[in-house]
């Protein structure tokens, strides 16, 4: 049996990157599958087509899950059409500012950090209620390694993505006991069109220092996604997962 057999995933930010290859993998695992996007409404249909050609049935969902009102639309329309949420993987990719911080503003670095924990709260919020109803579920968070490791010019970033793996923690404490699991995956730096045009000497930099000696593909994420919310992984929670080849080990 497939390890997401007759399952539904909500996977925000789902139509590029880490979000479309884990969608195409889950399709592939036995789920159904709600897609998300902001922008690339063009993107999200090929990832639903993808859906489709795994044998899996798929929904394309626009929402900012920046906005309570947004999210309750894309939780409501999941449940309409599949009467359900079995896994919910907060990945929607969150813009910040990228300056040392006594170049900040607080305004700048506030955004980042308000934004990032006001998608997750609200999201969370929204399908735990129909978790509880069905005596299960599994929340993933994607923060980032600069969560714990920090690196010039990310403070918005990393603080931001620390809070996610704090917050992680308190719905893995609260939730356990009603049977919904929240875990965190922390990537290193992923070749997405997010980082595509950062400078070459620091992929080069950073695939020197890992022992894997190469950067991360989406699909190496979406793998250990699915791991986290696979039937055959029912007792990890509140776990922070690295996913950088071995580049940090802390």
């Amino acid at each position: 049996m497939k390890p997401l057999n007759n399952k539904v995933a909500v996977i925000t930010g789902s139509s590029r990157g880490i979000g479309a290859a884990t969608a195409v993998l889950f399709a592939k695992a036995g789920a159904d599958v709600v897609i998300n996007y902001h922008h690339s409404e063009k993107e999200a249909l090929q990832v639903l087509e993808k859906v489709k050609a795994a044998g899996k049935k798929g929904i394309v969902v626009k929402a900012d899950v920046r906005k309570e009102e947004d999210v309750k639309k894309l939780v409501d329309r999941t449940v309409q059409a599949f009467g359900k949420v079995d896994i919910l993987i907060n990945n929607a990719n969150i813009a910040f500012a990228f300056k040392p911080f006594m170049e900040m503003s607080w305004e700048e670095f506030s955004v980042k950090l308000n934004d990032e924990m006001r998608s997750a709260f609200h999201l969370c919020q929204a399908v735990v209620p129909h978790m509880e109803k069905q005596g299960r579920g599994k929340i993933v968070l994607i923060s980032s390694g600069l969560s714990r490791t920090p690196a010039e010019g990310f403070i918005a970033h990393g603080t931001a993505k620390a809070a996610i793996v704090s917050f992680a923690k308190y719905l893995a404490l609260e939730l356990g006991p009603k049977n919904i699991r929240t875990n965190v995956i922390a990537p290193g730096l992923v070749l997405t069109d997010a980082t595509k045009d950062q400078p070459k000497e620091m992929h080069e930099s950073i695939r020197n220092v890992t022992p894997l000696r190469r950067l991360a593909q989406p699909e190496d994420v979406a793998g250990a996604v699915l791991s986290l919310v696979a039937d055959w992984n029912p007792f990890m929670n509140g776990a922070y997962l690295p996913v950088n080849g071995g580049n940090d080990m802390d």
